[in-house]
């Protein structure tokens, strides 16, 4: 019987933002406790994912950008070994220390080796728990906590070394993936579903108007079961005529209730709703195959219950 993959690496452990950061290792800590506590991750089939190739990485990023963090890496470790600054910003929200190269590449490398586990019919779904996250991150910017896209290099990925011609990227985070909307926007083999709370950060997504986007702003407070009608009146008729042979998800649990980082009310038990929807889609289409990879979510116990619900449902238990 095939598993869910859980792909996760130390490495992703190491890149840190300085104190006080909400987007913090501790958030993975806190998701690989919860699944262990709860007898989660021993059904799971747990995996080290390989350092993503460059040349993959530029299925959705320029190479100038690409070869751009490259270099401020590189410069970084001269300068921490010349008794210099520990951190280089990327933008007012986002750093990177010394090891945020290799967990950005560990982070896209997990999209991918899952993306290739699920096609292989290794696994039949597989969650990504790693960071730096990625749905802000662009074709040539890295933005938002975000280095590289991970959702968006997988999908370009499954498309073009799997083959593929349809697949859809479904988007819970409470911010809206302008990352994702930059890189994916016109492309007719990718479909991205989204809901965002709005207006919030990163300040757009409320005119998406390539046709193959279906981002929806709610504004603050917005209901728990307004949402859910949202899914079945709009995420689900767009995901049925479209037929996709595999869908992956920027999935972020800052939408929760307890989550300071956003003003919105889910539940736990609304993120295992949402999966079982897409699950159903992805069963009846795309023959079971999903990859789903964190995104945001930085109150540490909300995180860690809100995972092990969209984990148990990819896993059936």
């Amino acid at each position: 019987m095939k598993k869910t993959g859980y792909f996760t690496h130390r490495d992703c452990l190491l890149h840190e933002m300085g104190r006080g950061h909400p987007e913090c290792p501790e958030r993975l800590s806190a998701i690989d406790d919860r699944l262990l506590a709860a007898g989660v991750l021993d059904a799971l089939d747990r995996r080290e994912p390989p350092l993503a190739p460059l040349a993959d990485l530029e299925l959705a990023h320029s190479r100038m950008y690409v070869a751009s963090v490259r270099g401020r890496a590189d410069a970084l470790r001269d300068d921490v070994a010349a008794g210099g600054p520990t951190h280089a910003q990327v933008d007012p929200d986002t750093s990177m220390n010394i090891h945020t190269w290799d967990a950005a590449l560990r982070a896209a490398g997990a999209a991918l080796a899952a993306t290739d586990a699920v096609m292989a019919g290794e696994l039949e779904n597989a969650f990504c728990s790693v960071r730096p996250p990625g749905h802000h991150a662009c074709k040539s910017e890295g933005m938002g906590f975000c280095i590289f896209n991970n959702v968006a290099v997988a999908a370009r990925y499954a498309l073009e070394r799997h083959g593929l011609q349809r697949v859809a990227i479904v988007d819970f985070d409470v911010h809206h993936g302008n990352g994702t909307e930059n890189i994916v926007a016109g492309d007719q083999r990718i479909l991205m579903l989204g809901f965002f709370q709005h207006p919030f950060y990163p300040y757009g997504g409320a005119q998406s108007h390539a046709s193959n986007l279906l981002n929806v702003p709610v504004p603050a407070y917005t209901r728990r079961d307004a949402i859910r009608d949202l899914v079945k009146e709009q995420w689900l008729p767009r995901l049925e005529a479209y037929r996709p042979e595999m869908i992956f998800v920027s999935a972020g649990f800052d939408a929760h209730r307890d989550d300071d980082l956003g003003q919105m009310g889910l539940l736990e038990d609304d993120y295992a709703w949402m999966t079982r929807q897409i699950k159903a889609v992805a069963d009846r289409h795309a023959q079971g195959r999903i990859v789903s990879c964190l995104e945001g979510g930085y109150n540490l116990d909300a995180l860690a219950r809100s995972v092990e619900a969209h984990v148990r449902v990819l896993a059936d238990l």
